[in-house]
């Protein structure tokens, strides 16, 4: 014999309770009903078998065979004490309503045996109500004056219709337990994803690549001396994706600000200005139009087209609307790129996250249980023992790879905080490094209020991170120099060191060069390895072009 599937505790915690409480409710009201039609007599010793016929589903809902019996027996109790209530009730003058009361009862049983997962049940149930209900029709005459047949059909009725309900929404609620819903969609999400990454050229999940594109666009159509595509990050504040023109822009990146650039973004409609839309000061005597083109996706803003002209009603409705009409399939490219980055980007953190706690967790805590394994063994042994010695050698190396996880450790687990900034995690970085190895570290920290790109910051943090490590491990340095200068879209990070150069560098550290040069290229920046004079070497990391800080 097949073993029916238990209650589901998910749809029905603690069922003994629910299933009394529901049987209970309901009795009541078919009682205080049923007293008003027939003697109390006849509806008290009812209603007491009803009770006894149901108890053992009550205590032993998920009994494959008493569960079952008592709830047929509770269905075939209701129908007699229908039959013989409205028996009582026509005989005492009472002919409308007196089955239709009883019969309320009716869908408990059959509900229960619905939401206990029992297929063959509920219709085993409803099949035994018409059968019952057809008997006591035909043996008592005086059932059908009483109205007892057409009651009858109604309450069977409407037991079908909820137990129906019943099945479907225990369908329903089992499909979300047994199927996660948001796991499983995110699945489908990122395998479509996976799938388009594959088939677009490398370049178009790229925000920047395409945020240049853009503006070659745009540019054709509404000529620029200055151009910036503006896109959100961290903060509430905006980072420039990509910029073009003669100099640079420092551009406004506040949403909270009065400026045409924070219209743009809270209206949702292209904005024009006859000021400069930087912080930076415009030259004395030029008059500057300004074009603000939201890009919109569905009905969210995801960046700006910033456009500035040093001219006079440069952009005239008609040149506004073409500039509009270009930039908006592009608002949809470039959503999806963001979405790719940050995708990339967090799923890029939880692995190094992970990473550093198994490290932590396993190797590092292994090798301090060695070095407490050769600290006891010292202390036993004679100090003119040669093998004192060699366990002090042992015991310097076990100490050295500790720094050296622990380094690692700290190098994984770094991330730029949200509201800190890409200059001050590359300075505790090197601080933290400088102290552990004994370097003197100079560092010169320039960095405006705007912000890169998250991903970008990342990737130059990572960066700044391995030339500062391969100084520390393979340059024999005495002194660490990190420049820092970021101003958006332009960012520009040194690290030179004062040890032995290029020449002498083993091949791990040539490896980590290699490394530095991908991440650089996957961010468009350069990545220059130069000697220093007199000695060292120089490892910097160039995006974008050079600041002109105060000039438009």
């Amino acid at each position: 014999m097949a073993v029916e599937e238990p209650l589901n505790p998910v749809l029905l915690p603690r069922p003994r309770l629910l299933g009394l409480a529901v049987r209970a409710g309901v009795l009541a009201l078919v009682a205080v009903l049923s007293l008003r039609l027939a003697p109390y007599q006849d509806v008290l010793g009812w209603l007491a078998l009803m009770v006894l016929a149901g108890a053992p589903a009550v205590l032993m809902p998920q009994h494959r065979v008493i569960g079952p019996l008592s709830r047929m027996a509770e269905v075939a109790v209701t129908c007699l004490a229908a039959a013989a209530i409205a028996h009582a009730a026509y005989r005492s003058g009472a002919t409308v309503g007196a089955a239709a009361v009883v019969l309320a009862y009716l869908w408990v049983p059959t509900v229960a045996a619905t939401l206990a997962r029992r297929r063959f049940e509920p219709p085993a149930l409803l099949a035994t109500a018409v059968v019952v209900l057809t008997a006591a029709r035909l043996a008592d005459p005086d059932l059908g004056p009483a109205g007892f047949t057409g009651s009858a059909v109604q309450w069977v009725g409407l037991s079908i219709a909820a137990a129906a309900v019943a099945g479907i929404l225990q369908h329903s609620l089992l499909a979300q337990r047994d199927s996660p819903q948001p796991y499983a969609e995110a699945t489908r999400l990122l395998t479509q994803l996976r799938s388009v990454a594959r088939q677009l050229p490398g370049a178009t999940l790229d925000p920047g690549g395409l945020a240049e594109h853009l503006l070659d666009e745009v540019r054709a159509v509404a000529p620029a001396t200055r151009a910036a595509v503006l896109s959100t990050s961290g903060g509430g504040r905006l980072v420039v994706l990509a910029q073009m023109g003669a100099d640079r822009v420092d551009w406004e990146t506040g949403l909270d600000a009065d400026s045409a650039i924070a219209d743009a973004w809270a209206s949702q409609q292209p904005q024009t200005a006859n000021r400069s839309q930087a912080r930076s000061a415009v030259p004395p005597g030029v008059e500057v139009s300004a074009l603000i083109v939201p890009l919109v996706a569905g009905v969210r803003t995801i960046g700006l087209i910033a456009l500035e002209a040093d001219s006079p009603g440069a952009y005239p409705p008609a040149l506004v609307a073409q500039a509009a009409q270009v930039a908006a399939p592009a608002a949809l490219r470039l959503e999806a790129a963001l979405l790719f980055d940050e995708v990339r980007s967090l799923a890029t953190s939880e692995e190094r996250q992970r990473l550093a706690r198994e490290i932590h967790d396993g190797v590092a805590q292994e090798l301090v249980m060695v070095g407490y394994g050769i600290d006891n063994a010292l202390a036993t042994l004679p100090d003119v023992d040669a093998t004192t010695e060699e366990l002090r050698v042992l015991r310097n190396e076990v100490t050295r790879v500790i720094t050296e996880l622990r380094l690692s450790l700290f190098e994984l687990r770094s991330e730029v905080d949200r509201y800190g900034g890409l200059a001050t995690a590359i300075a505790d970085y090197a601080r933290t490094v400088g102290q552990s190895a004994g370097l003197r570290v100079h560092l010169s920290l320039d960095e405006s209020t705007a912000r890169l790109p998250a991903a970008t910051e990342a990737e130059l943090l990572r960066i700044a991170q391995e030339a500062i490590t391969n100084a520390r491990k393979h340059a024999g340095a005495e002194n660490l120099w990190v420049t820092c200068t970021i101003d958006p879209p332009f960012a520009e990070i040194e690290v030179s060191d004062d040890g032995h150069g290029m020449v002498d560098r083993p091949k791990e550290g040539r490896y980590g060069l290699a490394i530095m040069a991908e991440r650089a290229e996957r961010i468009r920046g350069r990545l220059e390895i130069r000697p220093r004079v007199p000695s060292g070497t120089t490892v910097a990391v160039v995006l974008g072009s050079a600041p002109r800080r105060g000039s438009v």
